[in-house]
This record gives structure tokens, C-alpha cells and sequence, in this order.
């Protein structure tokens, strides 16, 4: 860890990690089993699938602890352009994934506790717990973009640092600033135009998707400047 492009590596291995992980959980295992509307399906889908459901937990939760360490090897990287911003970078991403959205997956197993048959849920109806376990995989959906504004500003502030940095070439801070502007779209955007949702959930995924991506094959395969 003692020269700046292991460091870069290492954050670029468990940047990889968070993406694959991450990625599968909300774009695969919630988005295969959840049917919008229709709780009765939604439970169904979730019972008859309960591992999966299960992986796609522990999926979430490996990635959002991958990324307590990624905010901290970004602030170890960045630290000699600003101290004070890769204090504040570091900060928001952690507060974005190892605190709100860790805190966020108990929505995302509630929906299967509820779903489990245990005795005292008898004091339920079958369509009262299907709604309820409904109600928290929504209740999951919005946590999420709580904690993705959060992880907006993150990347506004990580981008122009790596822009300042003579560690990393400035084009990825342009992209991750691009980024940043889709996170902050698509989770003020739903709350305040609900109706566009979709249209917000395209643009974070382009945007996302091209920035992080970037970001991450440039540690994997650069690590930092040729020169440092």
C-alpha cells in the first residue's frame, strides 16, 4: 500500500467488485422477482426464489463494504490535491453505501421475513403480508435514492479531484462529474417528478455506467500516471 499505483489497484479490484455486485443484486435479482403493482406476483416470485433473493442480499451488502475501503484508499490517493475535499469525498460515500444504503437492505430482507410463514405473521392476512412486503421493496427502491444522492455529490467531488490530480488523467473527472449530475437527476427527479422515472433510471445508467466503468479500467490497468 505504500506506492500510489498499488493503492490505485486495489481500489480498482474492489471498484470491479462493487460493480458486479451491485449490479447484480438491483439489476438482475430485484428486478427479475419484483413485478411493479402486483404484490401477490412479487411474493410469489420472491418465495419461489428465496436463495437467489437471499444471494442478492449478500451481494448488496459485500459491495456497500467493499466500498467503506474504496473511500478510504480514494482519500489516501487524492489527499496531496485537497485534504479537506478527499476528507469530504470520502465522507459522502461512506455515509451514501456502508451507512444509509447498508442500513436501506433491512427493507430489502423485511420483504422476506414477511414472506416466511412464521407463526406469529398468522395474525395476517396472505394479501396483507404480500402488500407489506411490497410496501418495504418500495420502501428499499426510495432508500436507494436517498442514498444515491449522496453518492452524487461524492462523485462531483472525487471528479474534480482526479480532474486536479496529476495521479489520474482529467477526462475521468469529467466523466465521473457527468456522472454525479445523472445520480443527483434521477434521485431528485423521482421524488419530484415521479411519473419520469424511468427516464431518470436511463440517464444514471448511462451516465453511471460510462464514468465508473472508465474509472475502474483505468485502476486495473493504468493504477496511476506512467510517470508517478
Amino acid at each position: 500500500m505504500n506506492s500510489p499505483k498499488k493503492t490505485a489497484r486495489i481500489a480498482g479490484i474492489l471498484y470491479l467488485l462493487i460493480i458486479i455486485c451491485a449490479g447484480f443484486s438491483e439489476g438482475y435479482v430485484r428486478s427479475s422477482l419484483i413485478v411493479s403493482g402486483d404484490a401477490a406476483a412479487t411474493a410469489n416470485n420472491i418465495v419461489a426464489s428465496e436463495g437467489l433473493f437471499r444471494i442478492g442480499f449478500v451481494s448488496d451488502l459485500i459491495a456497500f463494504m467493499s466500498d467503506l475501503v474504496v473511500a478510504i484508499l480514494f482519500y489516501v490517493l487524492l489527499k496531496p490535491v485537497s485534504k479537506t475535499l478527499s476528507l469530504i469525498a470520502a465522507s459522502l460515500r461512506l455515509l451514501a453505501h456502508p451507512a444509509i444504503a447498508s442500513i436501506n437492505l433491512l427493507n430489502h430482507f423485511a420483504a422476506l421475513l414477511l414472506l416466511s410463514g412464521d407463526n406469529y405473521l398468522t395474525a395476517f392476512q396472505a394479501d396483507q403480508l404480500h402488500a407489506l412486503s411490497l410496501f418495504f421493496l418500495n420502501m428499499h427502491h426510495y432508500g436507494y435514492l436517498i442514498a444515491g444522492a449522496f453518492f452524487g455529490l461524492h462523485l462531483l467531488v472525487l471528479g474534480y479531484l482526479l480532474f486536479k490530480s496529476d495521479l489520474f488523467p482529467g477526462i475521468l473527472g469529467v466523466l465521473l462529474a457527468i456522472a454525479a449530475a445523472g445520480y443527483l437527476t434521477e434521485s431528485f427527479g423521482t421524488f419530484l417528478l415521479p411519473q419520469y422515472e424511468a427516464l431518470f433510471a436511463w440517464i444514471v445508467a448511462v451516465t453511471a455506467g460510462i464514468g465508473e466503468l472508465s474509472l475502474t479500467l483505468w485502476l486495473l490497468i493504468k493504477g496511476v500516471r506512467a510517470n508517478e
